[in-house]
């Protein structure tokens, strides 16, 4: 059996999934997790908790190059390496990715590779924050956000707010207000196929969200807008991509707005194994070689809540059913940064919506609140 290193900012999920396939799992992660211990036989993670200490802030502290040097001290002992969101293929051997080699982070060039035949949000990348403010003028009845070229999780996303200045790396992007579908499409070298649809939950602040356009979650599967099955083939198909890979879309009024491509297995991950009860790692490994594993109608409704913190708080044990991503008892867990995934599914929607619910309300009653100095790590 294959050896595989998992990398990413949060690689507890796709290397438990390995791990019931029989795989070595190794790892390389920024949060450092309790419960991935249980899945890899070794992992090495960013974020060092103890108990009595800060587990920082991910927009700040999170930097790629340490992720990429966790990973590369692993490579001698692997055979294939997975890379999720927060790392870049590009930087590991070819030979050994499972996944798409070259990565379509740049959000500017994915707009000019796919503007010509779907509709997108206008999307500009001005030079400078006078040219952004022309262009703004020039459409007095549609409103604006920008955004980093790269980066996922929905990350310093904002409301135009007429900045001083205007980095290299923003773009301007049309704000669109809709409903935020995801797809998940499972894709070879001939084909594409949609495996399911999802709700996003953005920018929930009843879960701590504090960046406003925040990934939260998910509930799947979708029920509406069907022509997103199709397009999101199409997308996956011009871009080339193969394995598990996802295409971020806002429907309003009947149209269907193409926002983001997501090279590489996505944040539903859990909820479509939920919902269409196979292990999901299988299908994007499969994908990879050049089959789609069957698929079977959804069975159930998934609900995917990522909790945060509300204020600067003191984990307590946190260790419940559908309960994830756990911290260390003890930690500290800054305002607005995630403390734990909920995970739940029912045959009802809105019961498996309820059973979310009592999940994070579980979690914040293990959350007290701690206003001591930070200890250093």
């Amino acid at each position: 059996m294959e050896t595989i290193l998992v990398v990413g900012v949060n690689t507890r999920a796709v290397a438990c999934s390995l791990k019931k396939l029989g795989y070595k799992v190794y790892s390389a992660d920024y949060f450092g997790v309790t419960d991935l211990e249980n899945c890899t036989y070794l992992s090495r993670s960013i974020v060092k908790q103890r108990a009595g200490e800060s587990c920082g802030y991910f927009k700040k502290d999170f930097n790629p190059g340490d992720l990429k040097k966790n990973a590369l001290s692993l490579m001698d002992w692997v055979d294939k390496v997975i890379c999720l969101s927060g790392c870049s293929p590009s930087d590991f051997p070819p030979a050994k990715i499972y996944g798409n080699p070259s990565p379509w982070d740049d959000k500017g060039l994915l707009y000019h590779a796919l503007k010509d035949d779907f509709l997108l949000p206008l999307t500009y990348m001005p030079g400078s924050i006078a040219e952004a403010r022309e262009i703004i003028q020039q459409y007095p009845d549609k409103k604006f956000i920008i955004k980093p070229k790269s980066g996922a999780g929905g990350y310093g996303i904002r409301v135009w707010d007429d900045p001083e200045n205007w980095p290299v790396d923003w773009l301007l992007q049309e704000h669109i207000i809709g409903d935020n579908i995801s797809a998940s499409v499972l894709s070879t070298a001939e084909e594409s196929r949609t495996i399911i649809t999802s709700q996003q939950i953005i920018g929930a602040g009843e879960l701590g969200q504090k960046e406003p356009f925040g990934y939260t979650g998910n509930i799947t599967p979708y029920c509406g807008q069907a022509n997103i099955v199709e397009l999101a083939e199409i997308v996956i198909n011009r871009l080339g991509l193969v394995g598990s890979n996802g295409v971020d879309f806002i429907a309003k009024k009947g149209e269907v707005y193409v926002v983001e491509v997501n090279p590489r297995i996505q944040g539903t991950f859990e909820c479509v194994e939920k919902s269409l009860g196979i292990n999901m790692a299988k299908a994007h490994i499969e994908a990879c070689k050049g089959r789609i594993v069957p698929i079977p109608t959804p069975q159930k409704f998934a609900v995917k809540m990522v909790v945060h913190a509300q204020e600067r708080s003191k984990a307590g044990r946190i260790n419940f059913r559908d309960v994830h991503d756990l911290p260390l008892e003890g930690v500290i867990i800054e305002a607005g940064e995630p403390a734990a995934t909920i995970l739940s599914s029912d045959s009802v929607m809105e019961n498996a919506i309820h059973k979310a619910n009592l999940g994070v309300t579980s979690v914040y009653e293990n959350l007290s609140p701690y206003n001591k100095p930070i200890i250093s790590p």
